[in-house]
């Protein structure tokens, strides 16, 4: 294809990081512009090229992390547009390494549409002050919750937002979700109830790990006797392992316990979790998962992002996560058990009415791009002539 005049799309965000929910945002993303503009050439920019060529072979994959501005030019002037997101990527330290990217592009007359941003903490003025220089000049912004909107404009930022949903919300199952389970020597017919774990890292700094290891821990072994279940912990990035086996090793019921330890694509991730009976957890695409698969879940907010979805789908949020909230998280999983078919009701109205808003991004962005790099005409076949 002729890059002059093809029409190409570029797609940056924390994709190659290994993050399940970034990597199924991505997914969403892309299925939903392969069918809608198959004439579209797609550029992904990656933390790690080769992992994204490997999930995503029909792609052209480039690696921006540590190349130079000219370099990653090259790259860029041949786009028709540039899509910042989706997902968590404008928080302190971080948004500064890919807004850079982006006033590049912008420098080289490249337009950039943001994706179901998700912002915060953003404090720092230095990240502040880029976020002011680019959005201001971005084509549309979209961000994936209020938090994250008010994030935007406690920085300074005065364009009009848009608030849509985490595009991974469009992410449809894989299969075999019993046969990945029994791969990791997960009980079979037994009550299997999930649970995420997550790293304190830049975006839970606050986060006492030892004391929420603890309090993860009373909770693991409150679900072995009050339901008689089996926890399987699933790992939405690899570094959650250690803090699951962390968990597991504070639990006296350890032997009822499994921690996952496969690869899997986020298809197959949300395969598993339709297997669960509960699901309770600290990772956010983690909680989207039980919501698509309507399974009852317990968010266990360590972040604004968190307790926002919570809200948004109408499931209990306790504010923290902390050990002195142990009892009332015992009791709320008590309660979320024994309600659970109301909740799931709830919850899956809640999660339809998301979806739709999640659809509105990608509708907002594909109108965008039929304004600005108009579908191919498809010339009508000549009739055939007639015969004699």
């Amino acid at each position: 294809m002729d890059d002059r005049n093809s029409v190409s799309v570029g797609v940056l965000g924390s994709y190659g990081g290994r993050n399940l929910g970034d990597e199924a945002i991505l997914t969403a993303m892309l299925d939903r512009l392969r069918a809608d503009r198959p004439d579209v050439r797609i550029v992904v920019f990656s933390r790690d090229p080769a992992y994204s060529r490997a999930a995503h072979p029909d792609v052209e994959v480039v690696g921006w992390e540590g190349v130079c501005r000219e370099r990653i030019s090259e790259h860029l002037r041949r786009l028709s547009v540039l899509v910042l997101g989706g997902g968590g990527i404008l928080y302190d330290t971080e948004a500064r390494r890919y807004l850079r990217l982006v006033r590049t592009a912008q420098d080289l007359g490249v337009p950039v549409f943001t994706y179901a941003l998700g912002a915060g903490p953003l404090t720092d003025e230095t990240d502040c002050t880029w976020v002011r220089a680019t959005l201001a000049d971005a084509a549309e912004v979209t961000v994936r919750d209020e938090e994250s909107k008010l994030v935007l404009e406690e920085a300074g930022l005065t364009r009009p937002i848009t608030v849509t949903a985490d595009p991974a919300l469009l992410l449809t199952p894989g299969e075999g979700g019993d046969e990945l389970l029994r791969a990791q020597a997960v009980p079979r017919d037994v009550r299997l109830v999930g649970m995420s774990v997550r790293e304190p890292g830049r975006a839970a700094e606050h986060l006492d790990e030892e004391g929420y290891h603890q309090l993860l821990a009373n909770v693991g072994d409150f679900l072995v006797h009050r339901l008689d279940a089996h926890v399987v912990f699933l790992p939405m990035e690899r570094d959650d392992m250690r803090h699951a086996h962390a968990v597991v090793s504070r639990m006296a019921d350890a032997d009822r316990c499994t921690v996952l330890h496969g690869t899997y694509r986020p298809q197959q991730m949300l395969d598993i979790v339709r297997r669960l009976d509960l699901a309770i957890g600290m990772r956010l695409h983690f909680l989207i998962f039980a919501a698509l698969a309507g399974i009852p879940l317990l968010p266990l907010p360590y972040a604004g992002k968190v307790f926002d979805f919570a809200q948004q789908i109408g499931a209990p949020a306790l504010r923290g996560v902390v050990r002195e909230t142990a009892g009332l998280l015992l009791a709320e999983v008590d309660r979320l058990w024994d309600e659970r078919p109301d909740r799931v009701a709830h919850m899956t109205t809640r999660t339809a009415e998301m979806r739709l808003r999640a659809t509105g991004t990608a509708d907002r962005f594909l109108a965008y791009l039929d304004r600005t790099a108009p579908r191919p005409l498809v010339l009508a076949a000549a009739p055939t002539p007639a015969a004699g």
